[in-house]
């Protein structure tokens, strides 16, 4: 037996990893380690999504393998002002763990009070969002309308990492504008204000979604000698094959996955199997679709009461069951239904009408 010990930043924050034996050229174990957090694989994250990234959602996230989640953005004057919504969203359950709470604001003194307001909900870590490109945000010098401000940027990063005892980590974008790719001198000047980990959407606060990720900077960021926190990679990972390219390509420490797990949790799943075989794992049969949607309705009932529930699932059902012919009909049954009867015999149809072959064996629907 050697025993081999070295240190990499595979996670969050100066991770240390640990080859324990080696036997005929192959490693027993290999553990990855953020204080009292162990992961034993490459990591992959849900981003925190407005709307979206809530208790009933991370809850099936979690179920298909999430390795770490994060609460939707939290204003941070909403928490001071005790707005019923904003401390709502410090909900979680202790299966969701490891989770972030992440929250934002232009200030260093709301920004201050609202990151020890949050660590009293005891998170596992607590993200600044330096990133988000809404224009009710940005256009308050919030989010990534910050990004041309990178003094008070860092200001606000260097307050809230000496104020709470929970780990800080920042996501971000590659830059202001176009005319201001800042993220690589960005990144170490955080860095040196003491937080954990950093994330790094590959977009410009001014790039649409419908434009493709740039990743070269995310490289940058990483392959600079500077930088010795973890680097977390995010946008465009959308399946297997993107999420290997990205990790093989930019040697990111781990991978944010946002927009491709509406309707789609088990994302976490395929990406994990294809990682660690290279093979890609079919898609989720009609029945699996509708037994995940229950589940994630259900738990919507339970956090958010019937009416919301069923208005803000309506977002997920195309996702859920993308793909399938002629589901326009029962898809607009599901965004009109405000009953939650109806919403369960919906999906029991379609599950008999899209799993029920048809003479041939084609479906009946086609």
């Amino acid at each position: 037996m050697i025993l081999l010990q070295r240190y990499t930043f595979c996670n969050f924050a100066a991770i240390k990893l640990r080859s324990l034996s080696l036997s005929k050229g192959r490693f027993i174990k290999r553990m990855y380690k953020l204080a009292h957090l162990e992961f034993n694989h490459y990591p992959l994250l849900l981003a925190p999504m407005e709307d979206v990234s809530d208790p009933p959602f991370r809850y099936v996230c979690k179920l298909f393998g999430a390795d770490v989640v994060y609460s939707e953005f939290i204003s941070a004057d909403g928490l001071i002002r005790d707005s019923v919504k904003s401390i709502k969203k410090l909900d979680f359950e202790e299966f969701e763990r490891p989770v972030g709470i992440q929250i934002f604001g232009n200030a260093v003194e709301p920004m201050v009070e609202a990151a020890r307001y949050a660590e009293t909900a005891h998170p596992d870590i607590i993200d600044i969002n330096f990133g988000c490109p809404v224009k009710k945000v940005a256009s308050k010098g919030a989010g990534s309308g910050i990004m041309n401000d990178i003094p008070k940027m860092v200001a606000i990063t260097k307050a809230v990492v000496e104020a709470v005892k929970t780990p800080v980590t920042v996501k971000t974008r590659l830059g202001y504008d176009d005319q201001h790719r800042e993220i690589v001198d960005i990144a170490e000047r955080l860095q040196d204000v003491g937080i954990a980990a950093l994330t790094i959407h590959g977009r410009l606060r001014t790039t649409k979604y419908s434009e493709p990720a740039d990743w070269t900077l995310i490289g940058a960021v990483k392959n600079n000698p500077r930088m010795h926190i973890p680097i977390i990679g995010n946008g465009d990972v959308v399946d297997g094959p993107s999420a290997k390219h990205f990790k093989d390509t930019y040697g990111v420490d781990g991978l944010m996955i946002g927009r491709a797990t509406y309707g789609n949790p088990w994302i976490f799943s395929q990406i994990r199997h294809y990682l660690e075989t290279g093979e890609e794992l079919p898609l989720p049969d009609v029945a699996e679709r509708v037994r995940v949607s229950k589940i994630h309705l259900q738990r919507s009932i339970e956090w958010k009461g019937e009416h919301i529930a069923l208005l803000e699932i309506r977002k997920h059902w195309a996702s859920y069951f993308k793909g399938l012919p002629n589901f326009k009909p029962f898809k607009m049954q599901l965004m009109e239904t405000m009953s939650v009867e109806e919403v369960y015999a919906i999906l029991d149809e379609i599950e008999s009408c899209y799993e029920i072959p048809f003479g041939n064996g084609v479906n009946p629907l086609v």
